[in-house]
């Protein structure tokens, strides 16, 4: 039977591997978008309360005020260093796109396994990539992305260092203290954002790059006027200047990644990485777990590169008995 997440679900139009594809699953295994449970992702099961949303927002073309208001509250929740730029986007997918256009190609460094959309860009834009966790090759870009996905791995300082460097800090609101945007001050250094995972709203596509102005300068040329909608700038500047959600978030992002922890280890698998958002673990066969959590209309995230590596998010309320009973 065919491995979801491997060779068909998950895939997007050019066929690169990702979590989701219920499409793929509801074909596969049957039954209704509402009766799955989604764990192939690492997206917040319990999102911000976006409230109302004015019509305005919806209506008229996003006013400079409200692109403003957002760049502060980004910059007041990320601790953003004075002379250092803010640029929004249409989600971090979409700037992951355009960077590699910031130099003239040449080698790129992405240690890996990792998150394969830097990669299929870079290669987009003509370079070559290196995907070895650790090369002596003189490399004019590196990519980290911190923490990693799917192992969780953190990197340092000592990381860092091309010409352009790339700083993907999606999952890195759950550890803020770990973050690495204070290197955003030198130039060819970029740190990204992502709305959607921490704050639970994947669909609302906002994300953010942080780096010298000049680099963010031509990122912004690239994207062109009004990138981001109006429902997203409201709805992010609210969410960004609501501190005292996001700190009960990591709270209980973190009880609960201990909760499926011992959940899985009472079934037998071996927890080897992850986030406070996803947790990867170790099994006898990974294909054989997805195919079982399928049955029961639960999809969770394989690995082309390994066979024994299954990724699980967070249930939310809702779903832990489905999994327990699953298991």
């Amino acid at each position: 039977m065919t491995s979801l997440g491997r060779d068909h679900g998950g895939r997007d139009h050019v066929g690169r591997d990702h979590g989701g594809g219920i499409d793929a699953a509801l074909a596969q295994y049957g039954g209704t978008r509402a009766e799955w449970l989604d764990l192939s992702t690492g997206i917040n099961p319990l999102p911000y309360p976006v409230g109302e949303v004015s019509s305005e927002a919806w209506s008229a073309l996003p006013d400079r005020s409200a692109q403003e208001a957002l760049i502060r509250a980004a910059r007041d929740f990320w601790q953003v260093p004075d002379g250092v730029s803010v640029l929004a986007a249409p989600g971090a997918s979409a700037l992951i796109a355009r960077l590699p256009g910031l130099h003239a190609p040449g080698v790129v460094h992405i240690p890996g396994p990792t998150y394969n959309e830097h990669a299929a860009s870079f290669r987009a834009h003509g370079w070559q990539v290196i995907e070895e966790r650790h090369t002596e090759e003189p490399v004019q870009a590196r990519v980290i992305v911190h923490p990693n996905n799917p192992t969780g791995q953190f990197y340092g300082t000592e990381d860092l260092g091309a010409a352009l460097t790339v700083i993907d800090e999606s999952f890195c609101d759950v550890a803020p203290e770990r973050s690495l945007l204070r290197h955003a001050t030198v130039p060819g250094v970029i740190v990204l954002k992502s709305f959607g995972k921490f704050w639970g709203l994947a669909g609302l596509r906002l994300g953010f790059a942080i780096g010298t102005p000049g680099d963010l300068e031509r990122l912004a040329e690239m994207q062109g006027p009004w990138a981001v909608s109006g429902p997203a700038l409201e709805i992010g500047t609210r969410a960004l200047c609501d501190s005292a959600w996001a700190r009960e978030t990591r709270v209980r992002l973190n009880e609960e990644a201990a909760r499926l922890d011992a959940l899985m280890w009472r079934a037998g698998a071996e927890a080897v990485g992850g986030c406070a958002l996803f947790r990867l673990y170790r099994v006898r066969s990974a294909a054989q777990w997805q195919t079982r959590l399928a049955e029961r209309r639960i999809l969770g995230r394989v690995f082309p590169y390994a066979e024994d590596l299954i990724r699980l998010g967070l249930p939310g309320p809702d779903g832990w008995a489905r999994l327990e009973a699953a298991l």
